[in-house]
């Protein structure tokens, strides 16, 4: 790790506790923070299972890591990706980190006819969590940024597919206030399932990874090549949020980033969300849109009084 937070003695990747028998799943684990945070969670002992759309990536990505790894297709943009994959796991699995995104593209459609930034950002981990929740022993850490306070600031909910509105950065913008609200949603419904699992939010700051490659506008995108390079930090310590939020003891709906000014970099910290990421009646209503576009149900009941 190159960052100085290791120099500055604050908490690192090498504090990791040990994790040998625990079970994780990591969302787009091939690449960026994804392959840090598995790399580190595998060399604390952790099974990693690499989420990923394309297995020979994976694959690729998955012999790189010394410790206990395995390959499972996934793509989000596809509920049905989704549910096949939900469907073919059958054991315990301690900790669910939807990792996985995609950043300012060019407008597209997914296969269900969804914007692509908000099906995979949002929908496809909220398919994934739900389907996957009777399973979860610990927690769901959800990767959100900084970017929740851009622009709208606000989820809409009249056209969350923005169309005649699209713009790269308000979708995405949405699709990262949803991991927030998603995250609020789904903390208060295991509380009041009185499950012991916790639901935890994180952002990685600027990390360079190739996350900003894909942008649809070429000055965004040069930008974004030259922050990289000259003040990104790299995605180690881009993984630290993650996995600080994975391992420690923290509060449910807790959210994690950079220490650093403006939240850019620096080592692991609880950090604040807009007001618009902290609103139950917006998260209430996300959860139960994202039940009607996806088709997937809470599965948990609540305890008998």
């Amino acid at each position: 790790m190159t960052d100085t937070t290791a120099k500055r003695g604050k908490w690192n990747a090498t504090r990791l506790p040990d994790l040998t028998g625990r079970t994780a799943v990591i969302t787009g684990a091939n690449s960026g923070i994804g392959f840090a945070a598995a790399r580190a969670l595998a060399g604390a002992g952790a099974h990693v299972v690499f989420a990923v759309r394309d297995l020979a990536r994976g694959g690729a990505a998955a012999a790189r890591v010394t410790g206990s790894t395995e390959v499972r297709r996934l793509d989000l943009a596809d509920l049905d990706s989704v549910r096949e994959f939900a469907a073919g796991w059958d054991r315990p699995l301690d900790l669910l980190i939807n990792n996985a995104g995609v950043m300012m593209l060019p407008e597209q459609r997914t296969k269900q006819g969804f914007e692509m930034q908000f099906a995979t950002n949002h929908l496809g981990h909220f398919a994934l969590t739900n389907l996957l929740l009777p399973h979860v022993t610990d927690r769901v850490v959800t990767v959100s940024s900084g970017a929740h306070r851009w622009g709208d600031k606000v989820i809409h909910f009249e056209d969350v597919n923005l169309r005649g509105t699209y713009s790269p950065a308000r979708a995405y913008a949405q699709s990262k206030l949803a991991n927030l609200l998603f995250t609020l949603e789904l903390q208060r419904r295991l509380t009041e399932a009185g499950s012991g699992v916790r639901a935890l939010a994180a952002h990685p700051g600027w990390s360079a990874t190739n996350l900003q490659s894909h942008a649809a506008n070429p000055l965004a995108r040069a930008f974004m090549v030259a922050g990289n390079r000259f003040l990104a930090q790299d995605e180690e310590a881009g993984a630290l949020p993650t996995l600080y939020a994975a391992t420690q003891d923290l509060p449910g709906a807790a959210y994690v980033g950079p220490d650093g000014p403006a939240e850019m970099r620096g080592a692991p910290t609880l950090v604040g969300r807009s007001a618009a990421a902290s609103d139950p009646a917006a998260a209430r209503r996300l959860w139960t849109l994202s039940e009607e576009l996806t088709g997937v149900r809470w599965p948990l009941a609540a305890p008998v009084r």
